[in-house]
């Protein structure tokens, strides 16, 4: 069989029209792959500024403090955080660049871009420990991903704040409703489960916790008997608990450092104590 003639010139100039159409087509697909929308853990909706104010207000949001905010959006609670509470900085996480790029330039306006910066990451990637306050608006499953490392990983003391969300079993230390949007407050508090050698003016005894979050509930051996622990609760580093010593309840007020307790006059009806772990 001969050879097929070559292509008069109009024809090789469709087929290369046509190789030209096949190239763009298979680029804009890879186009169209590489641009797929993120898969968003929680869809950006923003918190209404009422809400952020009274966020941060419930925090306590103050000078010495660096607020971390979790889902950060556009920016406003770690922006507001720093202009209108005045805390010391703030750092926003988003996974979508769009927002990170719109929290910018919102700082940028705000004059406190140099105090609040935004990072595109994963919250869960996110390092914590720098927060000493934590916001967020994020849905319940996230929330409770989150639960293990706020407690684990936050000294106590922080607190969290979390828009419209709770923490299923962790009771909030405090709650409250602006226009019908909840919010809720936690402060992580400090780990006291087992026993601890108490030394008080009127004596020496051991309590042993039962810690459930900031709930504590125990038993105290004294040199003559055993005894329930009346009203037990933590709040962050402060703990306060009340025993019954023989017909009068006496109340115990302290703060939790690592494995110390103290008790100082002031705080415990001019009594001063101590507690260590055995």
């Amino acid at each position: 069989m001969s050879p097929s003639p070559p292509a008069s010139p109009p024809a090789r100039r469709l087929l290369a029209a046509a190789a030209l159409g096949l190239a763009c087509a298979l680029s804009g697909g890879a186009r169209a792959q590489a641009q797929a929308p993120l898969e968003l853990d929680v869809p950006y909706v923003p918190t209404p500024r009422e809400v952020v104010s009274r966020m941060l207000e419930m925090a306590d949001v103050q000078p010495a403090d660096f607020v971390v905010d979790l889902g950060s959006g556009d920016g406003r609670i770690a922006i507001a955080a720093v202009r209108e509470r005045g805390a010391r900085g703030a750092m926003g996480v988003d996974i979508d660049p769009e927002r990170i790029a719109e929290a910018r330039a919102n700082a940028e306006r705000a004059g406190v871009a140099d105090k609040v910066e935004f990072r595109r990451q994963d919250l869960f990637d996110t390092d914590l420990s720098r927060a000493s306050v934590l916001t967020m608006y994020l849905l319940p499953d996230v929330n409770l991903k989150l639960r293990p490392r706020i407690l684990d990983e936050l000294p106590p003391g922080t607190r969290v704040v979390s828009h419209a969300f709770t923490m299923r079993d962790w009771e909030p230390d405090a709650s409250a409703s602006v226009d019908g949007r909840s919010i809720y407050l936690w402060i992580v508090p400090a780990k006291v489960d087992g026993a601890w050698k108490v030394r008080a003016p009127e004596g020496e005894f051991t309590v042993e916790f039962a810690q459930r979050f900031q709930k504590l509930s125990g038993m105290a051996r004294l040199p003559d008997r055993n005894a329930a622990l009346g009203e037990a609760a933590l709040r962050g580093q402060a703990i306060r608990f009340t025993l019954d010593e023989g017909g009068q309840a006496r109340t115990y007020v302290g703060k939790v450092e690592g494995d110390r307790i103290s008790g100082h006059p002031a705080d415990s009806g001019g009594r001063a104590w101590q507690a260590t772990r055995p």
